[in-house]
């Protein structure tokens, strides 16, 4: 693995732009999900893609479940040049900009169809604001809908009460708090430690995540809720793009447009894949009962409300953008 302080030191953006067309261009890409993730997958046959297309011009290392950076760090390192590349959960990010938690407000969608509904809604805002900071939007692509993993059965949100409940962004702490419990932001990597050490016994999440995390080691239900479909998003450093012969940074974007229509598929086969390796396992995997569905409506209804409070003009047009899509 490369040296941290040999990366930090030297931009890698300096060998990465030397000039002439022929020029080979070798970026870093940081990552916070584990190899066998769909999501991880899918940008390694991007980036393969990516290299062929380019004729090897384009090179990347990639250093995925946050080995080379956690992922509250890989934005900003993709903004001061420490990488080329990056990958979030771009709800993860609420605390710089309320925009970045619309996808996880939950139940706001409640299938594929919408989730993709609510990416076109929101992307022309997303990439206005990745360009302001020096970057520019490669793709976008969602995590399966979530439920609630506990040791108990959840009949109703009340379960959820006393809890301590692990959190992954702003929305997931408020509905945590929303519920009664006690919120407590995990990394998706020390998910199986928290579990183990008692700092957290129950969470929200997708099915693919607890199969990453070996769900069946540490919870006995998974009450499937669907919550939300959080969106990763990839993105580049824009000078490191601008630095690439046309062709190439043509190359970059015509590769990643793939790579999100491959990915939606993927997040697709992947929940029901996930699905079944919880049942095979030994989790009792159930569909949430109509009276927790319908409290989840009424979380959903008041969150919507404080974040288009907080998310000002641009939140109101995308919300309305969205209904109106929805029909």
């Amino acid at each position: 693995m490369l040296n941290r302080r040999t990366l930090f030191a030297a931009p890698a953006l300096a060998a990465a732009w030397a000039g002439g067309s022929h020029a080979q261009a070798r970026w870093q890409m940081a990552t916070p999900y584990p190899d066998g993730n769909f999501h991880t997958r899918n940008v390694r046959q991007w980036l393969t893609d990516l290299q062929a297309a380019t004729g090897d011009r384009v090179q990347v290392q990639v250093h995925t479940n946050g080995a080379l950076l956690p992922m509250p760090q890989i934005k900003a390192g993709a903004q001061r040049g420490q990488v080329q590349l990056g990958e979030i959960l771009l709800s993860a990010y609420g605390n710089e900009d309320p925009f970045f938690e619309v996808d996880g407000i939950p139940q706001l969608v409640t299938s594929f169809a919408d989730a993709r509904r609510l990416m076109e809604a929101a992307r022309p805002f997303i990439e206005a604001r990745l360009q302001r900071q020096g970057l520019s939007l490669l793709y976008m692509v969602p995590w399966p809908p979530s439920g609630f993993y506990t040791n108990t059965a959840v009949d109703s949100l009340e379960a959820l009460r006393g809890t301590r409940m692990r959190t992954f962004n702003v929305m997931t702490n408020r509905f945590a708090t929303a519920v009664g419990a006690t919120p407590t932001l995990v990394q998706a990597a020390e998910i199986p430690q928290a579990f183990a050490t008692g700092v957290v016994n129950s969470m929200v999440t997708s099915a693919v995540t607890g199969v990453d995390s070996s769900a069946w080691d540490y919870a006995r239900f998974y009450t499937h809720v669907g919550f939300t479909f959080t969106r990763n998003a990839v993105f580049v450093n824009r000078r490191a793009l601008e630095a690439l012969p046309a062709a190439d940074q043509a190359a970059v974007r015509a590769t990643a447009a793939a790579a999100e229509s491959r990915g939606w598929q993927m997040a697709e086969q992947a929940h029901e894949q996930a699905l079944a390796t919880l049942r095979t396992r030994g989790l009792n995997v159930t569909q949430a009962n109509p009276a927790v569905m319908e409290a989840m409506g009424r979380v959903s209804e008041e969150m919507v409300r404080e974040w288009l409070g907080r998310a000002g003009e641009d939140g109101q047009r995308v919300i309305a953008a969205y209904r109106a899509a929805r029909g």
